[in-house]
């Protein structure tokens, strides 16, 4: 399902906005750095689903641009049997971000959806769109366009959250088949939540509204089918779920903006809060990211905060756009990596290329992150009351003491180079996958020494809003 969450700047202590959110799938993921590429001209790129996804399809080949972003994104390998590796967003070096949540659309729509649809899917147009948009609103348009073109590969509807310096948009993908889409702009003074991605109502009678765009096809098809005759547009109810806001997004939305009439508005911790809380934040949650929206004096300065897993049982790091390394640990390792199960890191099995392991036998031979982090996630829920609010206060007291070394880096350009920048992050990615296993070391020894281990069948969790 994944979490996106807006902030606008005028709703903030450090006077830029925030696009922050997780990625909502079991399987293993691991964070990247994509360098800038120049393509081949005729170069072509796979997008779309295969007969094997829940929603099956066909896969096609659409041209590729000639040149790509550099950007940051974390990869996964599996959710419906969509294509691997796939993204939910992430941030490019002109300081597009993107945020990839789940929109369920109408029954009528799913049901109408062809068995053999063709187009891109939703990892598609995250990682496309990270490759290619220079602005948010230029992520609109590059998305509408191909979705126009080539068509979309649904798993039921979607929908991006796509932010820069100055706006951002949410843009709502429409199972079907139709080419159906919305988008809404977010400003300055906006909170907004997507689990799952909402727009509500929409002025059809304003020309040319610089707040909302939407296919030509949109309001014609729906007066077509008989779901729309004349009075407000809401999209929710007309081609969606018809629940509007989910109970979570009512709830965070709320917080944010009591945050944001506080004398100092909302700052980092906040936002890192809204992504760590155990009431939106549990097994599910794949990563944790956090992304200020600024305009530095370089665009190498640029950077994320990322947590390995959900940020409730792991430690924000900063990744910058101007460095060309990551961990060996936070690359992809075997651990829940979808079909790792029957393949060999042994050459005496290469001649059948689905039993030779995908990883790299070095980047296996040292400890995976995300393993690490789930598997403090597991000691903290054996007795969360005495052990969660140790581990998120020894994360906040690591995190402050990082913030104020990352914001100084930022705000100074002198002599930074690549590996400057290589050094910083992958020290502190490091430090933080040590402090975790240190927690983690200090929980188990308590366990073993009190009541040990639960072998309860039922898994514990925390109490979670969705």
């Amino acid at each position: 399902m994944s979490y996106g969450l807006y902030i606008g700047k005028n709703l903030t202590s450090d006077g830029h906005a925030w696009l922050a959110g997780y990625g909502d799938e079991p399987s293993s993921h691991w964070l990247e750095i994509i360098p800038k590429i120049k393509h081949k001209k005729g170069k072509k790129i796979i997008v779309g689903v295969t007969e094997k996804s829940d929603m099956p399809g066909k896969l096609i080949k659409i041209p590729q641009v000639s040149k790509t972003h550099k950007h940051i994104r974390v990869s996964y390998s599996y959710y419906l049997g969509v294509p691997a590796p796939i993204t939910n967003g992430g941030l490019n070096e002109h300081g597009v971000a993107v945020r990839d949540i789940w929109s369920p659309s109408r029954k009528e729509l799913i049901k109408m959806t062809p068995k053999n649809q063709k187009g891109l899917n939703y990892s598609d147009i995250a990682r496309i769109v990270l490759e290619r948009a220079k602005s948010a609103r230029e992520a609109v348009t590059i998305a509408s366009k191909l979705i126009k073109k080539y068509g979309e590969s649904t798993y039921g509807g979607n929908s991006h959250m796509f932010a820069d310096s100055k706006e951002a948009w949410v843009m709502i993908q429409f199972a079907g088949g139709k080419g159906l889409w919305v988008a809404e702009r977010l400003g300055p003074n906006t909170v907004r939540a997507s689990r799952p991605g909402y727009i509500e109502q929409i002025p059809i009678n304003e020309i040319n509204n610089p707040n909302f765009l939407y296919s030509k096809n949109l309001i014609k098809f729906c007066r077509n089918k008989g779901w729309y005759s004349k009075g407000p547009f809401n999209v929710n109810k007309i081609l969606g779920d018809k629940k509007g806001k989910w109970k979570g997004v009512k709830w965070i939305e709320n917080k944010m903006k009591k945050l944001s009439k506080k004398s100092g508005k909302i700052n980092l911790k906040d936002v890192m809060w809204a992504i760590r809380t155990p009431k939106l934040t549990g097994d599910t949650a794949g990563y944790g990211q956090v992304v200020p929206l600024i305009d530095p004096s370089h665009n190498n300065l640029r950077m994320l905060w990322h947590s390995p897993i959900g940020a409730v049982a792991s430690p924000f790091s900063p990744v910058f756009i101007g460095q060309t390394k990551i961990p060996e640990e936070f690359m992809m390792h075997r651990y829940l990596t979808v079909g790792e199960s029957h393949r060999f890191s042994d050459e005496r099995k290469k001649e059948n290329i689905d039993t030779l392991s995908l990883v790299n036998q070095g980047i296996e031979s040292t400890v995976s992150a995300v393993y690490e982090c789930k598997r403090l996630f597991y000691l903290i829920l054996q007795n969360k009351k005495k052990f969660h609010s140790n581990i998120i206060n020894a994360f906040e007291k690591r995190e402050k003491k990082l913030i104020n070394k990352t914001s100084k880096i930022i705000k100074t350009n002198k002599n930074l180079t690549k590996n400057k920048l290589n050094n910083f992050s992958l020290h502190e990615l490091r430090q933080g996958l040590k402090l975790v296993q240190n927690l983690s070391k200090s929980i188990e020894k308590h366990i073993r020494n009190t009541k040990r281990f639960s072998k309860n069948i039922r898994p514990k969790s925390f109490n979670q809003i969705w």
